[in-house]
C-alpha cells in the first residue's frame, strides 16, 4: 500500500492529479487493506466449540464437541458436520428433527449461545450450544 500511496503523491507533484482526487483514491486504499486484515472477532469466534449433548432417557448419554475452526473447513472442503450426529441416533429416536442446516446458518452468521434444545416425548434431550 505504501507503494501506491507514493505514486499517488508523485502524480499530484507531477500535476497529473489534483489533490481531492488523491486523498479520494488514498481513502479507498486504506479501506481496501483494512479490510483485508482478520478482526479479533472472527478469530475469538473460530476458537469456539460446537457442544452436542444428547442424554436419553435411558441413560445413554453422547457429547460431541466440534471446533468451529474445524467446521470451517468442512464446509469450504464439502464435508458435513452431520456425520457427527449419527452416533447420537442410537439414543436418541427424536435426533432426526435436528436442522443441521440451522445450526450450520448459526455458524456463518457467528451466533452464540444455545442454537438447538430438543426434549422428546419420551425425556430424551438433545442440546447443541456453540461456546
Amino acid at each position: 500500500m505504501k507503494e501506491d500511496i507514493s505514486k499517488i503523491l508523485t502524480m499530484v507533484q507531477e500535476g497529473k492529479l489534483g489533490s481531492e482526487k488523491a486523498t479520494e483514491l488514498i481513502h479507498v486504499l486504506k479501506e481496501k487493506e483494512a479490510a483485508a486484515i482478520p478482526t479479533a472477532k472472527q478469530t475469538d469466534y473460530l476458537d469456539r466449540m460446537l457442544r452436542i449433548r444428547v442424554s436419553s432417557e435411558k441413560g445413554d448419554n453422547v457429547n460431541v464437541n466440534l471446533p468451529l475452526r474445524l467446521i470451517k473447513v468442512a464446509l469450504k472442503t464439502g464435508l458435513s458436520i452431520a456425520s457427527a450426529i449419527p452416533e447420537s441416533a442410537k439414543y436418541v429416536k427424536d435426533i432426526n428433527t435436528i436442522d443441521v442446516d440451522l445450526i450450520l446458518e448459526a455458524i456463518e452468521k457467528e451466533l452464540s449461545g444455545q442454537i438447538v434444545d430438543v426434549t422428546s416425548a419420551n425425556g430424551d434431550k438433545v442440546l447443541v450450544v456453540i461456546e
